[in-house]
């Protein structure tokens, strides 16, 4: 058990924390008043700001959901660690040194022994793309268009095709087989145990803090028979429906550019970025949902006056197609405009940037469309339009997507673009 943290450090700390500077760090702000700030509440979704920040007294409350209280209080809620852990993150980010009470000694708690374990393995990773078998990674990285220095920019690694090299490696550092096990890195057997990522080339899945909370892998070899992709399962740090790879790069731009570009995967987010893209994030395994959703609502601008856009990327084919419409039935969540990317020829951001490289990627993103206009095109692509029937039938499919637009003033826009785009009278498909 770890020694109750010393009173007087806990008060020092508070004392010389900003919170302001902290929430900005998870939620965009601005000035209200004197000593003022307000945005979106990270708590609850809304589309007007009715989160606010004081700078002295130091609090936060959230005139919407009722959330409040100090910074430890902030912390706790929106990381989801218990009291201690909220203090311990603080700290080590201030660079603020604790004292125990019972010893004096500072013993970990068990959130930051999972991220110590996972900032191991990342170095482990890395450690074996340097060796004979490791090759077979960088020549896989390398013909998708990423060379040394992107792969140290990025921190991707290696995982041995062996039973235990992570395992024996983190036991000697200290860890333990049930540290292993809960941090998603080791799998339980009779045996004592065993790496669940083997044979695979990886990339760590941070925070925006820059803290691994776990890693997305790819399989290398055709003796491998588990899926393309496997990812760390859910653990007390690790929540895949409320992560995005790269947003730990992107983070800092998101914010100044308000602007967010969701890809479809991790070499994606890597060419976008070495494109000069550096708003590019990826979901890690799993659908796009509402918690990602509340993560883009946070960082982006809530001013009216200054709009702040959303840009899918979508592949070609029938789930990349699902996925789009997937985004449209949620595009009245974002306090945002919403665009959709494709790449010509149907190439995603990575095969773009290998075959026509970085000037392709941006161009790509350049000529984006609005969300509701692909949305609707998706429908008419189905049918001949060059006939009468084809063209009416056109209409009818199309118009329940026109109906699902839920700004009053955009929806009666687009039903006089429908009307044209299939050469109709406006009152023939509303």
């Amino acid at each position: 058990m770890a020694g109750r943290v010393r009173q007087s450090d806990i008060e020092e700390l508070k004392a010389k924390l900003d919170i302001v500077e902290v929430v900005s760090g998870y939620v965009s702000l601005k000035p209200a008043s004197a000593g003022s700030f307000k945005g979106l509440c990270p708590f609850h979704s809304e589309k007007s700001p009715s989160f606010n920040v004081r700078s002295a007294p130091a609090f936060y409350h959230c005139f919407g959901c009722g959330a409040g209280g100090d910074v430890y209080k902030f912390i706790q809620e929106i990381e989801h660690v218990g009291f201690t852990e909220a203090i311990e993150k603080l700290a080590e980010k201030s660079g603020f040194q604790l004292t125990y009470e019972e010893g004096g000694a500072q013993e970990s708690s068990g959130r930051a022994r999972l991220l110590a374990a996972n900032q191991e393995a990342s170095a482990f990773f890395i450690s074996q793309l340097q060796t004979a078998e490791g090759a077979t990674a960088v020549k896989f990285l390398n013909s998708r268009g990423f060379d040394d220095k992107a792969i140290a920019q990025f921190g991707i690694g290696y995982a041995p095709k062996g039973w235990q090299g992570l395992l024996d490696h983190l036991k000697a550092k200290g860890f333990t087989l049930d540290e292993a096990i809960t941090a998603g890195l080791a799998m339980a057997s009779d045996k004592g145990g065993y790496d669940r990522f083997r044979g695979r080339v990886l990339w760590p899945i941070r925070d925006s803090n820059s803290q691994v909370l776990g890693f997305g892998a790819r399989k290398l070899y055709e003796d491998d028979q588990g899926p393309k992709y496997l990812n760390t399962p859910e653990t007390p740090i690790y929540h895949k429906g409320s992560v995005l790879y790269g947003l730990d790069l992107a983070r800092k731009e998101i914010i100044k550019r308000k602007e967010i570009i969701v890809v479809e995967g991790y070499t994606d987010v890597m060419a976008c970025h070495l494109a000069g893209v550096t708003t590019a994030v990826a979901t890690c395994g799993t659908a796009f949902g509402d918690d990602h959703i509340r993560i883009i609502n946070r960082m982006l601008s809530a001013d009216k006056d200054v709009p702040a856009e959303v840009i899918f990327t979508f592949d070609p084919d029938a789930a990349g197609q699902k996925a789009a419409m997937r985004a449209f039935a949620d595009s009245g969540k974002f306090t945002a405009q919403t665009f959709v990317a494709v790449g010509p020829d149907g190439l995603d951001p990575c095969d773009l940037r290998s075959a026509r490289g970085d000037e392709a990627v941006r161009a790509m993103i350049e000529v984006k469309k609005p969300l509701f206009e692909f949305a609707i095109k998706q429908k008419l692509a189905k049918f001949d339009l060059a006939t009468i029937e084809g063209r009416v039938a056109a209409a009818r499919a199309a118009a329940p997507v026109v109906a699902g637009i839920r700004d009053a003033a955009l929806r009666p826009a687009y039903t006089r673009e429908l009307a044209g785009w299939v050469s109709l009278e406006g009152n023939e498909v509303a």
